[in-house]
């Protein structure tokens, strides 16, 4: 939490004047104190104090200060304050909106106790506690108050969550009533007893965002988000409490997204609106579409989920690869319309050519459009019935959602857009604006010409404009205003006005198109008038003639009977004679009996049957005249059918016959004739008949009419030509018994032909075809009579009919035929399908256990296992589970949907190991869920009797815990409880419970045990008095141990014990502080201080110190102690005879046997001695006396001496003498590591040699060179070979540089310090450099570091220096045998390979080596490590996958430089990996003789047949070892066997234009050698791209697939490859990228 002080709202006063209370009102934007005058101070959010109220007594006779207010909150919409006051009453004060309202009480709730505080949650919903421990709940909407529970403990402190559903209490006697989690705010402010109130920001943490806004987390769920510029603000918050994680502002800086465990936020800053949807984490790979201001598209994983701005769910959510803007259209009431509340429409792509389009108010599809081309470009219109569309090949197509129609109304369509506010459509059409002001009539539209590109639309100020950018210039092109206001009025149903609109227009298409839909629409709301002026303007005379005839009729009768005219019967029937309806319109007619006017109406329509139906059915007089006259009119019309029919109706036969056939219509006159024997006999007219219906191909009517006169032949022939063959089969049968056969397949063939295919099945039985009658028993679904004719067939004929009729068994259910019939048509994986979908899976696993390998028996069954768990078949899941031994899958399945027992079963059952294990999981699950009772159970199943205990103490079910520890913990393990439950207890309440339970006394023990001594204190005070000196020794112990020694010198006086105060400060050597306990609390410690703290000042050296305390302590003998082990004779003599002169004797004796052990009273005795010597004047005494003094652990003591006898000698003592003395300190000096001391003794009496050979033994070599070059520069040489042995035997190499650089690099060498000695080498001449690169290369070759070698190559360069090729070949020799390296991972190493290769080719073209052999192989080794950094970029590019292949296929023609079996298996597993499965099986099979060549040490048994005529070379070295592990290898020898048995596969390489193999660079047939491609590797045989450096060239397509991976990828590898390329080839080609 962070705190900054912002300002003081209120200053202290001198005295007291607490502040009462204070209050934050919800929207955070006002602030009141309430002060001890009892006055409110309102404050703005910035402090500023603007405005003041006085509170009221409930009583005014009691006086004003009567009272406090001890409780105050603000509503939740911030213009009401409630006060709660001591006097018991609550007033609720409304202080309105803004500063200066008048401030009113609104409401009062009396109450029978003080108020202690007060929250108000929610509206009309006040919370309060009372000084008698109630806590009560007033309503501000009733102005009636009630209580919510009641305690009997004064009410400390109240408040409620962050939903105000919760309440939480404090009481006076500790307890907590009801907790949950505290409200959370954005600011605080502390009030002072002194009346001074300071206001505090507030805040978990702060952070500014693009220096644009400032985020304020103020809690874990709650984020203030402030535009620093506008000073806007808008507070983010999850209503379930989650915390808030990382805010982001998106969508230009106007749109709100964060995250919470399991939630997802969402706002919109313009307008305020918030969202909070349940949301699961993905890793933060949503991605965000915030085009539409209403909902805020979210895509992830596949799915697009909608959500609308303030609305806390989702809008909807729908599977969809295509998450583009343009791709998706979402609608959000942004028209509305007459009958539709809500209109919320969905329109995306299911795939790229099928549109769907959804309800998302009722979650249901309204939609789905299934288009032949590619999908480019969606949009609904605003209200949702129309969608437009636009297809790859610019065409432009609209959809009606409520028709279901799909019309393409522009082609070459380059630009289209909804005008809003409107179904006007604007698009482009090359150099066309064309405009559809009524999109109801599509094939009405408006075009003009424009010579530019329609850039966008612009609508406000009255007028609509295009807007058209024509070269460097744009141009607005005004949209007809008018046309588009139409639309508006008829979707308002204002048709009047949008007459007089249309009115104002001239007649164009689509003016006519509008007066047509408002023609509809006027008649449907039967507004007849407009109706008229509409069908008026459309030039529709006949229909505006009629409806103004019916709108008189109307206005008559409106103005005789009143009310709407419309209802009138006449009208009403017009109206449905203007809809074509007549039936109804003579039913309107009969109503009211006005049959004339029926009659009337048919006449006038030429309706005769209708006419006379009404005049027969009514009885009307005039019924003979209407007959009479129908025929005539009949005649006239020249209706000759219909005036037969007349005739016939009458029994005039000839006549009729004869109008028959006047008439073209045979058939009818045949029938006629038929029915009349009479007529038959009438030769002339029946071949009329006959040759009529002949000519007119009725040959049934006419066979009919030939075998009745009896003639068969004739009959059969016309029977067969009219496909009638019953009756040709039942004449043949008496007339032609050998035609019935084929008469009958022929039958067959027409029934078929016919889609009669049941009926053609005994036709083709008849006739012996029993391929056709199978065929027609399937088609026809006569399975039962397809199984008898297909066991009645051979196998081979059968076998392939067997399958499809047991599809359909399987589609009843009835397995056991199906099964059956799959097996005799050799189709047994599909009966195992069948009876997997069944859900039989006993019969499929005993049937995929004959045919299937056991790992897809697995997968199968637990796919089928999970559908069953989401269907909630658990049992049946679990069976599924076990059947293929995946017990565990099933125990996760019970434990996910909390089916514990079943869980706890199973595991018994499969992992008795683990059942403990999972009792303890379930047990804390449990508990979690508050279970106590079931988590009880599993926490003793797994033996965890504390766990138990500290899951009923936490939850305070202390009997419960006591119960548990009791029953299952050890014999201590109840009184730990006991104690821990009286402890939570306190007070007597602990006493009691402790001595029912008989462990007071252990229970003080266990207290201070535990170092929880006031609990121990407060029982012993209760119960225990006699144990309270005991406790406080042990706590003054522990305060010792805790190093608060003031407070445990308390404790050990309390306790009786001041010595052991005394000895704590002795041991601390705090002896001011012993002394001062001591001589207060215990005299006969004093002397024990003072002893202590002379040994103190003892070890510290300070004997004078310690001698006056021992003397104060008197204690003299000690002092003489000390000073005797000290060895300090003279102090301990001095003692001896000042303080015991009764020892001096004794002492004295002593001391001279301690001088005489160590020999003329030891080395310092000596050094005594030299000096009495020396001060006498005999000096040479005093030299042999100093010469006498050894090693006595003083090392500068020696030295002293000896310099001074050499001193001494040279100045007093005769030459020969001082040189004897000088070879003897010499030596001895440099014994102890006095080298310079030594030398300048020599120096005085100038022994050069000697002094020079004790610098460089002291290796001061500086010295030894300067004394040899001033004093005998004979030594200068001797000096320096000293110094070089000396720096190759100490390996000081650094120094050694300095002085023989190839020596030092030599040496360095030898050492293994190989970067020093490259870095040395680097600072040399490049010969130097690059012949220990070589020298480290080589060493680091043999210990294996193939890619350390490489790396110095790369840092140094590689020259071309024969004696280094071997390097470079093996260097790339173990990097392509090294396994690994075909993967994404190692592009890096490749591309060291290639740059080194790079460089050392460029390096060869400038030597004498260039063109030569060696320069060759470099080359191609460079072209190999080329295509292995191309590949290995590829692979980490997914679209790139196939030139991976490609590469790796390529690579098969360097084989000689290439480990043959790696580079076939690498490319077999390519091209297995993209599909191409012939090469991958050639190459494979391939790789499987190698690795047999290779067990056999020998190529002779190659088989080369499948690479003639290709450039794969069939002459490579044999790989000394097999680079593919056994387990891989074992892997393709599977494979390879599996595809030779499948006949699908065409086992050759594939082929090109050229009939070569398409990898192949050369042509066998004609020797030309195409160029390889950068890319791939493969001929570039079309769309070549050539590069300035010759022979360097790629293939167009895949240059270009290649760019467009970097440009959408932005794969740094990929980019890397394209730099290489750039600097192999002397730079890119300036073509641009292209689709072509």
């Amino acid at each position: 939490m962070q705190l900054k002080h912002l300002r003081t709202l209120l200053s202290p006063q001198d005295g007291a004047a607490k502040v009462t209370c204070m209050a934050w009102s919800q929207n955070n934007a006002k602030f009141a104190v309430c002060t001890v005058d009892r006055v409110v101070l309102l404050y703005d959010e910035h402090g500023e104090r603007r405005d003041k109220f006085s509170t009221k007594p409930a009583d005014m006779k009691y006086g004003r200060k009567s009272y406090m207010v001890k409780g105050m909150a603000f509503s939740p919409d911030s213009t009401k304050i409630a006060i709660g006051q001591t006097d018991n009453i609550i007033y609720v004060y409304k202080i309105g909106e803004d500063w200066g309202d008048k401030k009113v009480i609104c409401n009062k709730f009396i109450q029978t106790s003080a108020v202690t505080c007060l929250q108000w949650p929610a509206e009309h919903i006040i919370v309060f506690g009372l000084a008698e421990g109630k806590v009560r709940l007033a309503n501000s909407k009733t102005n009636k108050s009630s209580t919510i529970y009641g305690t009997d403990s004064y009410v400390v402190s109240l408040t409620t969550n962050s939903s105000g559903k919760g309440i939480l209490s404090g009481h006076a006697d500790g307890t907590i009533v009801r907790y949950f989690f505290d409200d959370e705010g954005s600011g605080e402010s502390q009030g002072t007893l002194c009346g001074g109130v300071e206001q505090f920001d507030c805040c978990l943490r702060r952070s500014i965002y693009k220096n644009k806004f400032e985020l304020t987390y103020v809690g874990p769920s709650q984020v203030i988000v402030k535009n620093l510029s506008s000073g806007t603000r808008v507070v983010l918050k999850s209503h379930y409490g989650y915390e808030v994680e990382e805010v982001k502002i998106l969508g230009k800086e106007r749109y709100l997204v964060a995250h919470t465990s399991d939630t997802l936020l969402l706002g919109d800053l313009n307008t305020n609106r918030l969202s909070e949807v349940a949301w699961q984490g993905s890793g933060g790979n949503e991605k965000y579409f915030f085009e539409n201001e209403n909902v805020c598209m979210i895509f992830n994983a596949g799915e697009l989920t909608l959500v609308e701005y303030g609305s806390n769910d989702t809008l909807g959510s729908v599977r969809t690869e295509f998450m583009n803007p343009h791709l998706i259209s979402v609608r959000i009431n942004e028209r509305r319309q007459r009958g539709m509340e809500d209109n919320k429409k969905l329109a995306y792509l299911v795939d790229v050519k099928t549109i769907a389009i959804v309800d998302l108010t009722g979650g249901y599809n309204i939609g789905t459009i299934s288009h032949e081309s590619r999908v480019d470009w969606l949009e609904l219109n605003e209200t949702g019935h129309k969608l437009l569309f636009r297809d790859r090949k610019l065409r432009l197509h609209l959809y009606d959602t409520e028709s279901c129609s799909k019309t393409m109304i522009l082609n070459f369509c380059s630009y289209v857009q909804w005008v809003p506010g409107s179904d006007v459509l604007v698009a482009q059409n090359r150099n066309s604006l064309c405009v559809w002001y009524n999109i109801e009539a599509p094939e009405r539209v408006t075009t003009s010409s424009i010579r530019g590109d329609v850039v966008g639309l612009e609508r406000g100020g009255g007028k609509t404009e295009v807007m058209v950018t024509e070269g460097v210039t744009t141009v607005a092109y005004t949209l007809d205003e008018g046309l588009i206001e139409f639309g508006t009025a008829i979707d308002d149903g204002n048709y009047t006005r949008a007459t007089a609109f249309l009115e104002t227009l001239e007649m164009t298409p689509e003016t006519e198109a509008m007066w047509k839909t408002l023609s509809k629409l006027a008649l449907e709301a039967r507004q007849l008038h407009i109706a008229e002026r509409c069908f008026s303007a459309l030039g529709h005379v006949a229909k505006a003639r009629f409806l103004h005839e019916t709108n008189e009729i109307a206005d008559q009768v409106s103005r005789e009977y009143g009310g709407e005219g419309t209802d009138f019967y006449q009208v009403r029937a017009r109206l449905a004679m203007l809809e074509k309806n007549y039936k109804l319109a003579e039913m309107i007619f009969l109503e009211q009996n006005a049959v004339e006017e029926a009659m009337d109406m048919y006449q006038e329509l030429h309706r005769w049957d209708e006419c006379i139906a009404v005049a027969q059915a009514k009885g009307h007089p005039a019924l003979e005249k209407l007959r009479r006259s129908y025929y005539q009119w009949l005649m006239d019309t020249q209706q000759e059918e219909r005036a037969g029919e007349l005739q016939e109706s009458q029994g005039d036969g000839l006549a009729a016959i004869s109008l028959y056939l006047k008439a073209g219509l045979p058939a009818k006159a045949a029938r006629l004739v038929l029915a009349r024997e009479e007529l038959l006999a009438n030769t002339e007219l029946v071949e009329n008949i006959t040759a009529a219906l002949i000519k007119g191909e009725l040959y049934e009517r006419a066979g009919d009419l030939f075998e009745k006169i009896r003639n068969p032949e004739r009959a059969l022939e016309c029977y067969c030509k009219g496909s009638a063959f019953m009756k040709a089969v039942e004449l043949a049968r008496l007339a032609f018994p050998m035609e019935v056969v084929r008469l009958e397949e022929a039958w067959g063939d027409h029934l078929v032909q016919q889609k009669q295919l049941d009926a053609a099945i005994n036709h083709y039985i008849e006739a012996r075809c029993s391929i056709k009658a199978i065929e027609a028993a399937l088609g026809a679904r006569q399975w039962k009579k397809a199984i008898y004719i297909l066991d009645l067939q051979d196998r081979n004929t059968a076998s392939k009919y067997y399958p499809r009729v047991a599809q359909h068994y399987a589609s009843l259910q009835e397995c056991e035929i199906a099964e059956e019939l799959y097996i005799k048509g050799d189709r047994t994986k599909d009966a195992i399908d069948m009876y997997t979908r069944a859900g039989r899976w006993e019969q499929a696993h005993k049937l995929a256990m004959k045919c299937m390998r056991p790992e897809d028996v697995s997968v199968l069954y637990i796919t089928q296992a999970q559908e069953m768990e989401k269907q909630g078949k658990y049992r049946e899941a679990e069976r599924l589970y076990v059947t293929v031994e995946e017990p565990g899958l099933a125990i996760t399945m019970f434990q996910k949907h909390k089916l514990y027992a079943d869980m706890i079963r199973l595991v018994g059952k499969h992992h008795p190991d683990l059942l403990s294990d999972t009792h303890l999981h379930l047990g804390k699950e449990l508990e979690a869920e508050g279970r106590l009772q079931e988590a009880e159970y599993h926490y003793l199943e797994a033996q965890e009797w504390k766990a138990t205990v500290n899951m009923y103490r936490s939850n305070g079910l202390w009997e419960e815990a006591y119960r548990v520890a009791k029953a299952h913990g050890g014999a201590n393990a109840h009184k730990h409880v006991a104690y821990l439950w009286a402890k939570s207890l306190g007070g007597e309440s602990a006493v009691r419970l402790l001595n029912k339970l008989g462990l007071l006394e252990a229970a003080v023990d266990h207290a201070a045990d535990n170092c929880s001594f006031e609990f121990a204190f407060e029982l012993s005070r209760l119960a225990l008095k006699h144990k309270t000196p005991e406790i406080h020794l042990r706590y003054a112990m522990y305060l010792e141990d805790e190093g608060k020694f003031e407070e445990a010198e308390a404790e050990f006086i309390r306790a009786g014990k001041p010595k052991e105060a005394v000895l704590m400060f002795v041991h601390n050597q705090d002896w001011e502080a012993a002394q001062r306990v001591a001589e207060a609390h215990d005299p006969d410690s004093v002397a024990e201080v003072l002893v202590g703290q002379a040994r103190g000042a003892l070890e510290e050296k300070d004997f004078q110190k310690a001698e006056g305390l021992l003397l104060r302590a008197q204690r003299p003998g000690l002092a003489l102690n000390y000073y005797k082990e000290a060895g300090l004779w003279s102090d301990a003599l001095r003692i001896c005879k000042d303080y015991v002169p009764g020892q001096l004797e004794a002492l004295q004796e002593e001391y001279e046997r301690e001088a005489t052990k160590k020999g003329a009273r030891g080395m310092e005795g000596l050094v005594d001695q030299a000096r009495q010597w020396e001060q006498a004047g005999e000096y040479s005494r005093a030299v042999d006396c100093y010469l006498k003094v050894r090693d006595s652990g003083s090392s500068s003591l020696v030295e002293k001496c000896w310099m001074k006898a050499a001193e001494l000698a040279i100045k007093f003592l005769p030459p020969q003498r001082s040189l004897e003395v000088v070879r003897v300190v010499g030596p001895q000096l440099i014994g102890i590591g006095k080298h310079s001391a030594a030398a300048e003794l020599y120096l005085n009496l100038d022994l050069v040699k000697e002094a020079i050979d004790a610098f460089i033994e002291g290796e001061e070599w500086n010295k030894a060179k300067r004394v040899a070059k001033e004093l005998d520069p004979r030594y200068e040489d001797y000096v320096d070979q000293h110094y070089k042995e000396f720096l190759k035997n100490k390996g000081k190499v650094d120094s050694l540089v300095g002085v023989d650089v190839v020596a030092a690099l030599d040496l360095y060498v030898e050492q293994g310090q190989w970067d020093k000695c490259i870095e040395t080498a680097t600072k040399q001449n490049y010969k130097i450099l690059h012949k220990y690169v070589a020298l480290y290369a080589t060493h680091l070759i043999r210990e294996g570091g193939y890619s350390q070698a490489l790396a110095l190559y790369v840092q140094h360069g590689a020259p071309a220096n024969p004696q280094n090729f071997n390097i470079y070949k093996r260097i790339f020799t173990d990097m392509v045998s090294s396994p690994g390296t075909n993967s994404a991972e190692a592009y890096h190493s490749w591309a060291d390979l290639r740059d080194v290769l790079f460089n050392l080719c460029e390096n060869l073209v400038k030597s004498s080596e260039a063109n030569s052999p060696a320069h060759e192989e470099f080359e191609t080794m460079l072209l190999i490590a080329h295509y292995c950094a191309t590949r290995s970029a590829a692979q980490s590019v997914k679209q790139l996958e196939t030139v991976a292949a490609r590469l790796s296929v390529s690579l098969l023609r360097h084989t000689q430089l290439l480990p043959a079996d790696k580079a076939f298996y690498e490319a077999g597993i390519a091209a297995k990996a993209v599909g191409w499965e012939n090469m991958a099986f050639i190459f494979l099979n391939r790789f499987l003789d190698l690795t047999d060549a290779i067990e056999e040490g020998t190529l002779d048994a190659l088989d080369h047949s499948d690479f003639q005529d290709t450039d794969i070379p069939f002459e490579v070295p044999l790989p000394a070892k097999q680079h593919i592990p056994e387990a891989q290898r074992e892997e393709v020898r599977d494979w390879v066997l599996t595809v030779s048995m499948d006949q699908r596969l065409e086992q050759v390489l594939p082929r090109d234009e050229r009939g070569v193999y398409e990898a192949s660079l050369v042509a066998a047939s004609t020797g030309v050698r195409a160029l390889p491609c950068l890319i791939t590797g493969y001929p570039i045989l079309r769309n070549k791209i050539e590069f300035k450096r010759p022979g360097k060239a790629a293939n167009k397509d895949n240059w270009n697939k290649f760019l467009m991976a970097i440009k959408t990828s932005h794969s740094p590898v990929c980019q890397d490859v394209l730099k290489f390329i750039s600097q192999w080839c002397g730079g890119l080609p300036s073509t641009s990228f292209s689709f072509q």
